[in-house]
Parts: structure tokens; C-alpha cells; sequence
């Protein structure tokens, strides 16, 4: 299996972490404890869990920790809604993020279907 900083789902999820600390350094000071650690948290969970399941070693563990990093991703997916909502978020930044958790999902979802066919 390859390491999992090959696996584009880890790097996009890492392009995405980016994307969002850059975006949030836009939000007002007042967001600075609120809304903005909890995407912070969101978005590194994403490629921290992919890493950390296939650090793992089993199937098993690494398909539970991907499950995880696709619940992060809907946290994040929530929170971009919300802070796009309150108009922190323009719409081209909102379109960017969502395409790519879309996009993250996919990957996921694909990543995990294949690995559960291991354990059949």
C-alpha cells in the first residue's frame, strides 16, 4: 500500500487545511475563539486521521480512522455553510471549499469501498 502522503485524498485534504487557515484569517476578531477553532480543528482532523489510520497497520483501523476524517470533512462542510451564512465567506471562496469537500468525499468514500472489499 503506499504511504499515505501519496494518496491524493491525504494531499488534498492538506490543500484544503490551507485553504481554509487562509480564509479564516479573513474572519472578524470576534470569530477568533469560536467559529475559526472549530474549523481549524475540522480541517486538520481530515488529513491528521487519513494519516493516522494508515499508521495504524490493519484494514480494520484504517477504514475506522477514514470514516473519521469523512466526519470531519462534514463538520467542515457545516461550518463553511454557517460561516458563509453570516457573510464571512464570499461566494467564490464557499464554491472553492465545497467543490473540494465534495471532491474529498469522493476520494473517501472510493478509499474506503475499496479497503472494506479487503476485508471480504
Amino acid at each position: 500500500m503506499k504511504n499515505y502522503k501519496e494518496l491524493i485524498v491525504w494531499q488534498k485534504g492538506i490543500e484544503l487545511a490551507v485553504e481554509i487557515y487562509r480564509i479564516i484569517d479573513l474572519f472578524p476578531s470576534k470569530e477568533k475563539y469560536a467559529l475559526t477553532n472549530q474549523m481549524q480543528r475540522a480541517v486538520i482532523s481530515i488529513s491528521s486521521n487519513i494519516a493516522e489510520g494508515w499508521g495504524r497497520g490493519t484494514t480494520k483501523e484504517y477504514i475506522y480512522f477514514l470514516r473519521v476524517a469523512r466526519g470531519s470533512l462534514m463538520e467542515l462542510e457545516t461550518q463553511i455553510i454557517i460561516a458563509f451564512k453570516l457573510k464571512y465567506v464570499d461566494q467564490n471562496n464557499f464554491n472553492k471549499v465545497s467543490d473540494s469537500i465534495r471532491s474529498i468525499a469522493m476520494m473517501l468514500n472510493k478509499l474506503i469501498s475499496k479497503l472494506k472489499m479487503k476485508l471480504d
